[in-house]
């Protein structure tokens, strides 16, 4: 499994995710995507323990896109409060 991992503060109205709503502050957001292309994209309060799904994310990597542009992609939402 291939990763990114960015840290960021959220912007304004934070990130939606799967598991507990709305997150803001300082986070991590790591992207992986396994040989198959499936994705998995999540954030976690810096240096907390738990990750959360990104809410809406991309789940496969499209045909002519690759990891980093979907992480950066991700990363530039986060942090202008599109996330």
């Amino acid at each position: 499994m291939t990763n990114r991992r960015s840290d960021v503060t959220a912007g304004p109205g934070g990130v939606m995710t799967d598991e507990v709503g709305v997150v803001t502050g300082d986070l991590t957001v790591q992207t992986e995507a396994d040989d198959d292309g499936a994705l998995r994209c999540q954030v976690q309060y810096q240096g907390a323990d738990e990750w959360y799904r990104i809410t809406g994310a991309p789940t496969k990597l499209e045909a002519g896109t690759d990891l980093d542009a979907v992480h950066a992609s991700l990363v530039q939402r986060i942090t202008h409060g599109d996330g």
